[in-house]
């Protein structure tokens, strides 16, 4: 018997339920707050390390004031990652549960089919990879504001100048690729899509969740490839039964991207074009092995309707 074969829920009302609140309700409201809460505390740290490095006396112009420093500017964005996507989102779930049933709303668990699941979610994230390329494409072919190409262009930018400091590796796949793997599960794999997942069924929880996961990025040029990660991700949880294989798949995928932009940054960070997209076969290719991978996994689950009530 799969692991999705039993009910999840079998818990005492949570103090939703006691209070008339519906579940995608008080996620929307913790979306709000987690979101200012991270940025506010990243701007807080990045601004104390700035003054106590004595950073900011070397500043000339308000311009150079992230670029100049993006190691302070990483660690003040992962620690509000950690503080409130991550660390807070498990105190938020509580009102969802009666408490001791947190990691099993989150998926946090390991059951003895989740290594089978850990290197299929890793084998669907890396076959996605050409399919996200072309709806990176596509998206740039969308109509835009030009104040928010202008945003992620100069961003894109400072990332590539960081990653291209000697010795970065081990500081950037944590804080690219470590911290946002654990945090960015824990809340929209976790908490955000079983939280929608109760009130309005899988199907609905797993878009919603997706295009939340990439409106949360701040990068409408960026929306179609993150939302289509972001449903692979959302697939391989539900799939599963358990986080970690979208975890590990988060990590590959940023990972890669770091590793990539540290030895091939003029493929990484060149501009979106129909010539830089890959081999329109290749792109068929993908689509079919990431068709055969979630079929795989939708096999092996043995999941039913009971499962998701």
């Amino acid at each position: 018997m799969s692991c999705l074969d039993h009910q999840p829920y079998n818990y005492r009302h949570s103090w939703a339920e006691r209070h008339g609140f519906a579940h995608w309700g008080i996620v929307m409201i913790w979306l709000v707050v987690a979101f200012i809460g991270f940025q506010a505390t990243a701007a807080i740290v990045f601004t104390g390390l700035m003054f106590l490095t004595g950073a900011i006396s070397e500043i000339s112009d308000v311009s150079d004031l992230f670029t100049s420093r993006m190691d302070l500017l990483f660690i003040g964005n992962s620690t509000g990652q950690i503080l409130f996507i991550g660390l807070a989102t498990f105190v938020v779930t509580r009102l969802h549960t009666t408490g001791e049933g947190v990691k099993e709303y989150l998926r946090i668990r390991w059951h003895e089919d989740t290594l089978k699941y850990l290197m299929l979610g890793g084998l669907l994230i890396l076959a996605v990879q050409p399919t996200v390329m072309y709806l990176g494409y596509l998206n740039s072919l969308l109509p835009i504001p030009e104040s928010l190409i202008n945003l992620q262009v100069e961003q894109s930018k400072m990332i590539q100048n960081f990653l291209t400091t000697e010795g970065i590796l081990l500081f950037a796949l944590f804080n690219v690729a470590v911290v946002p793997a654990l945090c960015e599960e824990v809340l929209f794999r976790g908490y955000v899509m079983r939280s929608f997942e109760k009130s309005w069924g899988i199907i609905a929880a797993i878009i919603v969740s997706s295009i939340i996961f990439g409106l949360f990025h701040v990068q409408l040029g960026n929306l179609l490839p993150l939302a289509t990660l972001g449903a692979a991700l959302a697939l391989m949880t539900w799939l599963s039964g358990s986080l970690w294989p979208a975890v590990i798949a988060h990590f590959l995928n940023n990972g890669a991207a770091v590793v990539a932009g540290i030895n091939f940054p003029e493929l990484l960070f060149r501009e979106m074009s129909a010539e830089a997209l890959p081999p329109f076969w290749l792109l068929l290719a993908s689509l079919f092995i990431s068709g055969l991978l979630i079929m795989i996994m939708l096999r092996q689950s043995n999941f039913n309707e009971s499962s998701t009530s």
